[in-house]
């Protein structure tokens, strides 16, 4: 085989391996997580969490090397299953966690993409305001 052939196979693998994955897990929070617990844990994020955490988070995001969190963001934009974004549950837990990413420590060239997981995963806006 052709070591073009080859990368193509493993790619189809990975991305058939890392949508089983999703898909399963989309499953598992739709039936065993209760609204009223996904509600606690969101609230709970968002009135418990203090800045300083969120802030440090931002940080550590942001010393990650460009190239790698633009690989990621790609990497979420193609491979995440649709069963995600039409996943309520799941799409709410993505959106609540989401939306503490500041549109800075996004790369410039993958501002697109962003865009789009954004979009599919209704990722709101930063709710926290400006780090502190």
């Amino acid at each position: 085989m052709s070591p073009e052939r080859e990368e193509q196979k493993r790619k189809s693998i990975a991305k058939s391996l890392i949508e089983k994955w999703f898909s399963a897990l989309v499953r598992l929070v739709d039936r065993y997580a209760p609204d009223r617990l996904l509600l606690f844990a969101l609230n709970f994020l968002d009135r418990r969490v203090p800045n300083r955490l969120i802030t440090l988070a931002i940080k550590v995001v942001e010393r990650v090397p460009r190239r790698l969190r633009s690989k990621a963001i790609s990497v979420a934009d193609e491979y995440v299953p649709d069963a995600v974004a039409n996943s309520r549950k799941t799409c709410t837990v993505i959106a609540a966690v989401g939306k503490y990413i500041p549109d800075e420590a996004i790369p410039p060239e993958s501002a697109e993409t962003w865009d789009n997981v954004k979009a599919r995963l209704h990722i709101p806006k930063l709710v926290s305001g400006k780090k502190k």
